[in-house]
């Protein structure tokens, strides 16, 4: 398959529901504050509705008010499900080849995938295939929750398995919840899998996008933690 030619990052999530659509918001919004021209694409929405839309969320972030919702996300879905179940047969090469409206005018291409690293789009067709297809460095994002150290993990060592280039690990506050494992979950999981996160997202309540970019700008206070995501230079 080939892709749009593009900087930009894949963003894969250890699970569904782990704040990567949160992360894409911020990222989009500090892109954009730093001069570049962000595109987003998520190909397939499932349990979609116009009043929760993750893409359309990913749409206001990057201020880009030339690009319809349709190239944004092409495929959408009101069933809650894994996009292989949605009811029509989707076709992998039409997910990446559908990003050239996006990638058309962008110098930043965000791509969300659907669901956990190994959430099924077509037989033998995953968000990790998606992902290789692009050839752009993956983010993998994981909640910040009891449990995400054993699926953190577990998703590094199919990334590696797959040879996929990674640009960062994310975690994620998805709610405003204590919990004692919190402050302890980054350092575990630099430990079992040689991984330490770039970034922990602090909860949002509102998920404004410049909030979210403030909080996302805040944890990357060097050049360095840019340049891992694709924003070098800007």
């Amino acid at each position: 398959m080939s892709s749009p030619r593009s900087a930009g990052v894949v963003l894969v999530g250890t699970d569904t529901a782990v704040g990567k659509t949160t992360f894409g918001v911020a990222l989009l919004r500090l892109a954009h504050r730093l001069g570049r021209k962000p595109g987003p694409y998520k190909p397939v929405e499932t349990g979609w509705s116009e009043a929760t839309s993750d893409a359309s969320r990913l749409l206001v972030a990057s201020c880009r008010v030339d690009l319809p919702l349709h190239s944004v996300c092409p495929l959408r879905f009101a069933a809650p499900v894994t996009p292989e179940l949605a009811g029509t047969p989707l076709d992998p090469r039409s997910l990446v080849s559908s990003a050239a409206a996006v990638a058309r005018g962008t110098d930043y291409l965000l791509v969300e995938t659907a669901g956990g690293l190994l959430s099924p789009y077509a037989p033998r067709f995953t968000s990790a295939d998606l992902a290789a297809a692009f050839g752009l460095p993956a983010v993998l994002v994981a909640r910040n929750a009891l449990g995400t150290i054993n699926h953190t993990c577990l998703a590094l060592a199919e990334i590696r398995r797959r040879a996929l280039p990674l640009a960062a690990l994310i975690l994620v506050e998805t709610s405003s919840d204590t919990a004692p494992d919190r402050p302890h979950n980054a350092r575990l999981i630099a430990e079992h899998a040689g991984v330490a996160p770039l970034a922990t997202l602090p909860f949002v309540a509102d998920g404004d996008p410049d909030r979210l970019a403030d909080a996302l700008a805040a944890q990357l206070v060097t050049a360095a933690g840019l340049a891992r995501l694709g924003l070098a230079g800007s």
